[in-house]
């Protein structure tokens, strides 16, 4: 599993960069208590449950289809003071604004998450057809930029019509 968290230098929530199709941790800090409430939200296209737990146990039945059977918390830690969700199999839809409500005897707080994807596994293929040369791809997140180049540099007119598919999984 391979992430990478970082706090912006001027205001704003804290990034934290996952690996698509890998497993991802997206922190937050809750007061430690036996009676711990926390909800955690996806707030990029409206307010969509990620995970609850309450009554010391999971509550999934308000639970986003997109998120069904790919999230867990630390239960363990939970009384220790850590609220942080395990999202598996991370998609690009994933990609987004997260809220982390924590609430105890002693009050509530809210946190806010930025989830970003990456794609780490790049296919790329050149073949010589005719007289063209076509250059293919495959699992690039975020769109690519495609452009032609010769060396040595040549007078000739470079015709390169690029064509971009995306995937179901919102790939390149």
């Amino acid at each position: 599993m391979v992430q990478t968290l970082t706090w912006p230098l001027s205001r704003g929530d804290p990034t934290v960069t996952c690996v698509f199709r890998q497993n991802c941790i997206l922190p937050c800090n809750v007061d430690p208590s036996s009676e711990t409430i926390i909800h955690w939200d996806h707030l990029t296209s409206g307010e969509h449950n990620v995970h609850s737990y309450y009554d010391t146990e999971d509550q999934l039945g308000r639970q986003d289809q997109q998120f069904k059977g790919r999230t867990s918390l630390f239960k363990d830690l939970i009384s220790r003071g850590n609220g942080s969700l395990m999202l598996t199999g991370v998609k690009i839809q994933d990609e987004g604004r997260y809220s982390c409500y924590s609430s105890t005897e002693r009050g509530s707080r809210k946190t806010f998450i930025q989830l970003k994807v990456e794609v780490t596994l790049i296919k790329v293929s050149i073949k010589l057809v005719e007289n063209r040369i076509i250059c293919s791809s495959e699992w690039i997140y975020p769109q690519p930029e495609l452009s032609w180049s010769v060396n040595p540099p040549s007078e000739l007119e470079i015709n390169s019509p690029t064509m971009v598919h995306q995937t179901e999984e919102q790939l390149y």
